[in-house]
């Protein structure tokens, strides 16, 4: 049997905050699962998140201790093109997410955004030039 990657699973503060932000950046996320134990979204293409909150890590492991400093993960989502990536920046700035850096027209041939989640992750979108 080969393998393959099925989840990524990030560990979460706050469900409802991490669920909210991933909703403005843009991912269709159902309503109404901000209280669950865990809550795993799979796209149109195949790859899941899986956003499990620290309470629940406890429950599972009672040893496991929150990483310190920040980016527990670092992900980074495709968009159609260089003007999705200032829109989508500028919608999550205006919701209130912290910038880590401003959309550019990075030296490799991308436009590339990153916004901090609410756990400290490092989030980049991009679109090729």
């Amino acid at each position: 049997m080969a393998i393959s990657l099925h989840t990524v699973g990030i560990t979460v503060k706050n469900l409802g905050k991490s669920l909210s932000f991933y909703r403005t950046l843009g991912l269709p996320i159902p309503e109404g699962q901000d209280n669950e134990h865990h809550v795993e979204f799979t796209s149109e293409e195949g790859y899941s998140i899986g956003f499990i909150p620290e309470s629940t890590m406890l429950h599972a492991n009672p040893n496991w201790q929150a990483p310190t400093g920040d980016n527990r993960i670092s992900l980074q989502f495709a968009c159609a093109s260089p003007t999705e990536v200032d829109d989508t920046y500028n919608r999550l700035i205006s919701a209130g997410y912290q910038s880590f850096k401003e959309p550019w027209d990075a030296f490799w041939g991308q436009r590339f955004a990153q916004v901090i989640d609410p756990d400290g992750n490092n989030v980049a979108f991009f679109a090729h030039l």
